[in-house]
C-alpha cells in the first residue's frame, strides 16, 4: 500500500517574508532607477569635456569642478547667473501668490454659495484637463496684443493660475476646515476675511505647502511658455537658457560641461524646498482652530 505523505502549506510568516522581500526588491529597483541618472549628472559635472566625450566618467582623473563652476558663472558675462536669479524669481514668487490664489478660490468654492458655482467649477476641472502646451500660442497671442510679448510679466502672470491648485485646495478645504470652527468664529464676530486669514488659511496650512511646492516645481521646469514669449536672453529661465547652451553645444562642444554642471546646479533649490517644507505636511492640520 503506498503512503502519501501530506503537503505542508507555507505558514503566515512564510508569506510575510515573501511579500516584504517582493516589496523590497521592487523598491530598491525604484529606487536605482531613480537615483542612477542623478549619480551621472553628478559624476559628469567634475569631469571636463574630453573625459566627458571619451565616457571616462566613473575615473578619478580629469576632476575639473572648480574649473566647470569658475566656467559656469563667467561664461557669456555671467549669464548663467541672472539666468538663475529670474529662475528664482518666475518660481517662488510665482508659486507663492499662485498658491494663495488658488486655496483662496478653492476655499470660497467649498465654503461659500454663488450663482453658477458648479458650473465655474466645472470650468476649473475643464482647465486641468488642457495641456499647457495648448495654451502656449493663445497666451502667446494675447500677451502680443497687450504689449508685453518679451517682458518679464509674459511669463509671470500666466503661471499665477493654476486650475489643478483651486481642485487640490477645494478637496483639502471639505476636508480640514469643519463649518463648526467657521460658524464659531462668526459668532464671536469675527467677518469672513478675518476669519479666512486667521482660522480657515492656518487650517489650510500644509495643503498650501502642498499647491505651493506642486507650483514651485512646474514654474521651476516651465519651459515651453518662456520660450514662445521672450527672446531677450537676460529674461530666460534656467531651462531655456540651458537649452540654447546645449544647442550651441553642437557647434562648440565646451558647452557640454557647463549644461551638466549647469543642470546639476538647477536642481538644488527643488531639494531643498522638498526637505525644508517636507515637516509641515506632518504637522497638524486643526492649529488654526484654537485662537
Amino acid at each position: 500500500m503506498t503512503t502519501h505523505t501530506p503537503t505542508t502549506a507555507p505558514g503566515p510568516a512564510t508569506s510575510r517574508l515573501t511579500s516584504r522581500t517582493a516589496v523590497n526588491t521592487v523598491v530598491l529597483i525604484a529606487a536605482l532607477y531613480t537615483l542612477l541618472p542623478a549619480l551621472w549628472l553628478l559624476l559628469a559635472s567634475t569631469k571636463n569635456a574630453d573625459a566627458l566625450f571619451g565616457s571616462d566618467i566613473l575615473s578619478l582623473g580629469n576632476f575639473s569642478l572648480g574649473h566647470n563652476l569658475a566656467d559656469l558663472f563667467t561664461m557669456e558675462d555671467g549669464v548663467y547667473g541672472r539666468w538663475y536669479l529670474n529662475s528664482l524669481l518666475y518660481a517662488v514668487v510665482g508659486a507663492l501668490v499662485g498658491s494663495l490664489i488658488s486655496v483662496a478660490a478653492g476655499y470660497a468654492f467649498d465654503k461659500y454659495e454663488f450663482p453658477h458655482k458648479e458650473k465655474l467649477f466645472g470650468l476649473v476641472l475643464t482647465g486641468v484637463m488642457v495641456p499647457p502646451t495648448v495654451l502656449a500660442l493663445p497666451l502667446y497671442l494675447v500677451a502680443s496684443d497687450i504689449g508685453l510679448v518679451n517682458t518679464f510679466w509674459a511669463v509671470f502672470i500666466p503661471v499665477l493660475f493654476n486650475p489643478f491648485g483651486v481642485y487640490l485646495a477645494r478637496l483639502l478645504s471639505s476636508g480640514y476646515v469643519p463649518n463648526e470652527v467657521l460658524e464659531a468664529s462668526r459668532v464671536d464676530g469675527a467677518g469672513e476675511l478675518q476669519t479666512y486669514l486667521r482660522v480657515s488659511l492656518r487650517m489650510l496650512g500644509p495643503g498650501f505647502v502642498t499647491v505651493f511646492l506642486f507650483q514651485l516645481t512646474a514654474i521651476w521646469n516651465n519651459f515651453l511658455l518662456p520660450m514662445v514669449m521672450l527672446s531677450n536672453q537676460h529674461l530666460y529661465p534656467l531651462s531655456l537658457g540651458l537649452y540654447t547652451w546645449n544647442s550651441s553645444a553642437t557647434v562648440s562642444p565646451e558647452y557640454y560641461p557647463l549644461v551638466v554642471i549647469g543642470s546639476l546646479l538647477a536642481v538644488v533649490p527643488l531639494i531643498v524646498a522638498f526637505l525644508t517644507l517636507q515637516r509641515y505636511w506632518k504637522s497638524g492640520l486643526t492649529a488654526g482652530s484654537v485662537n
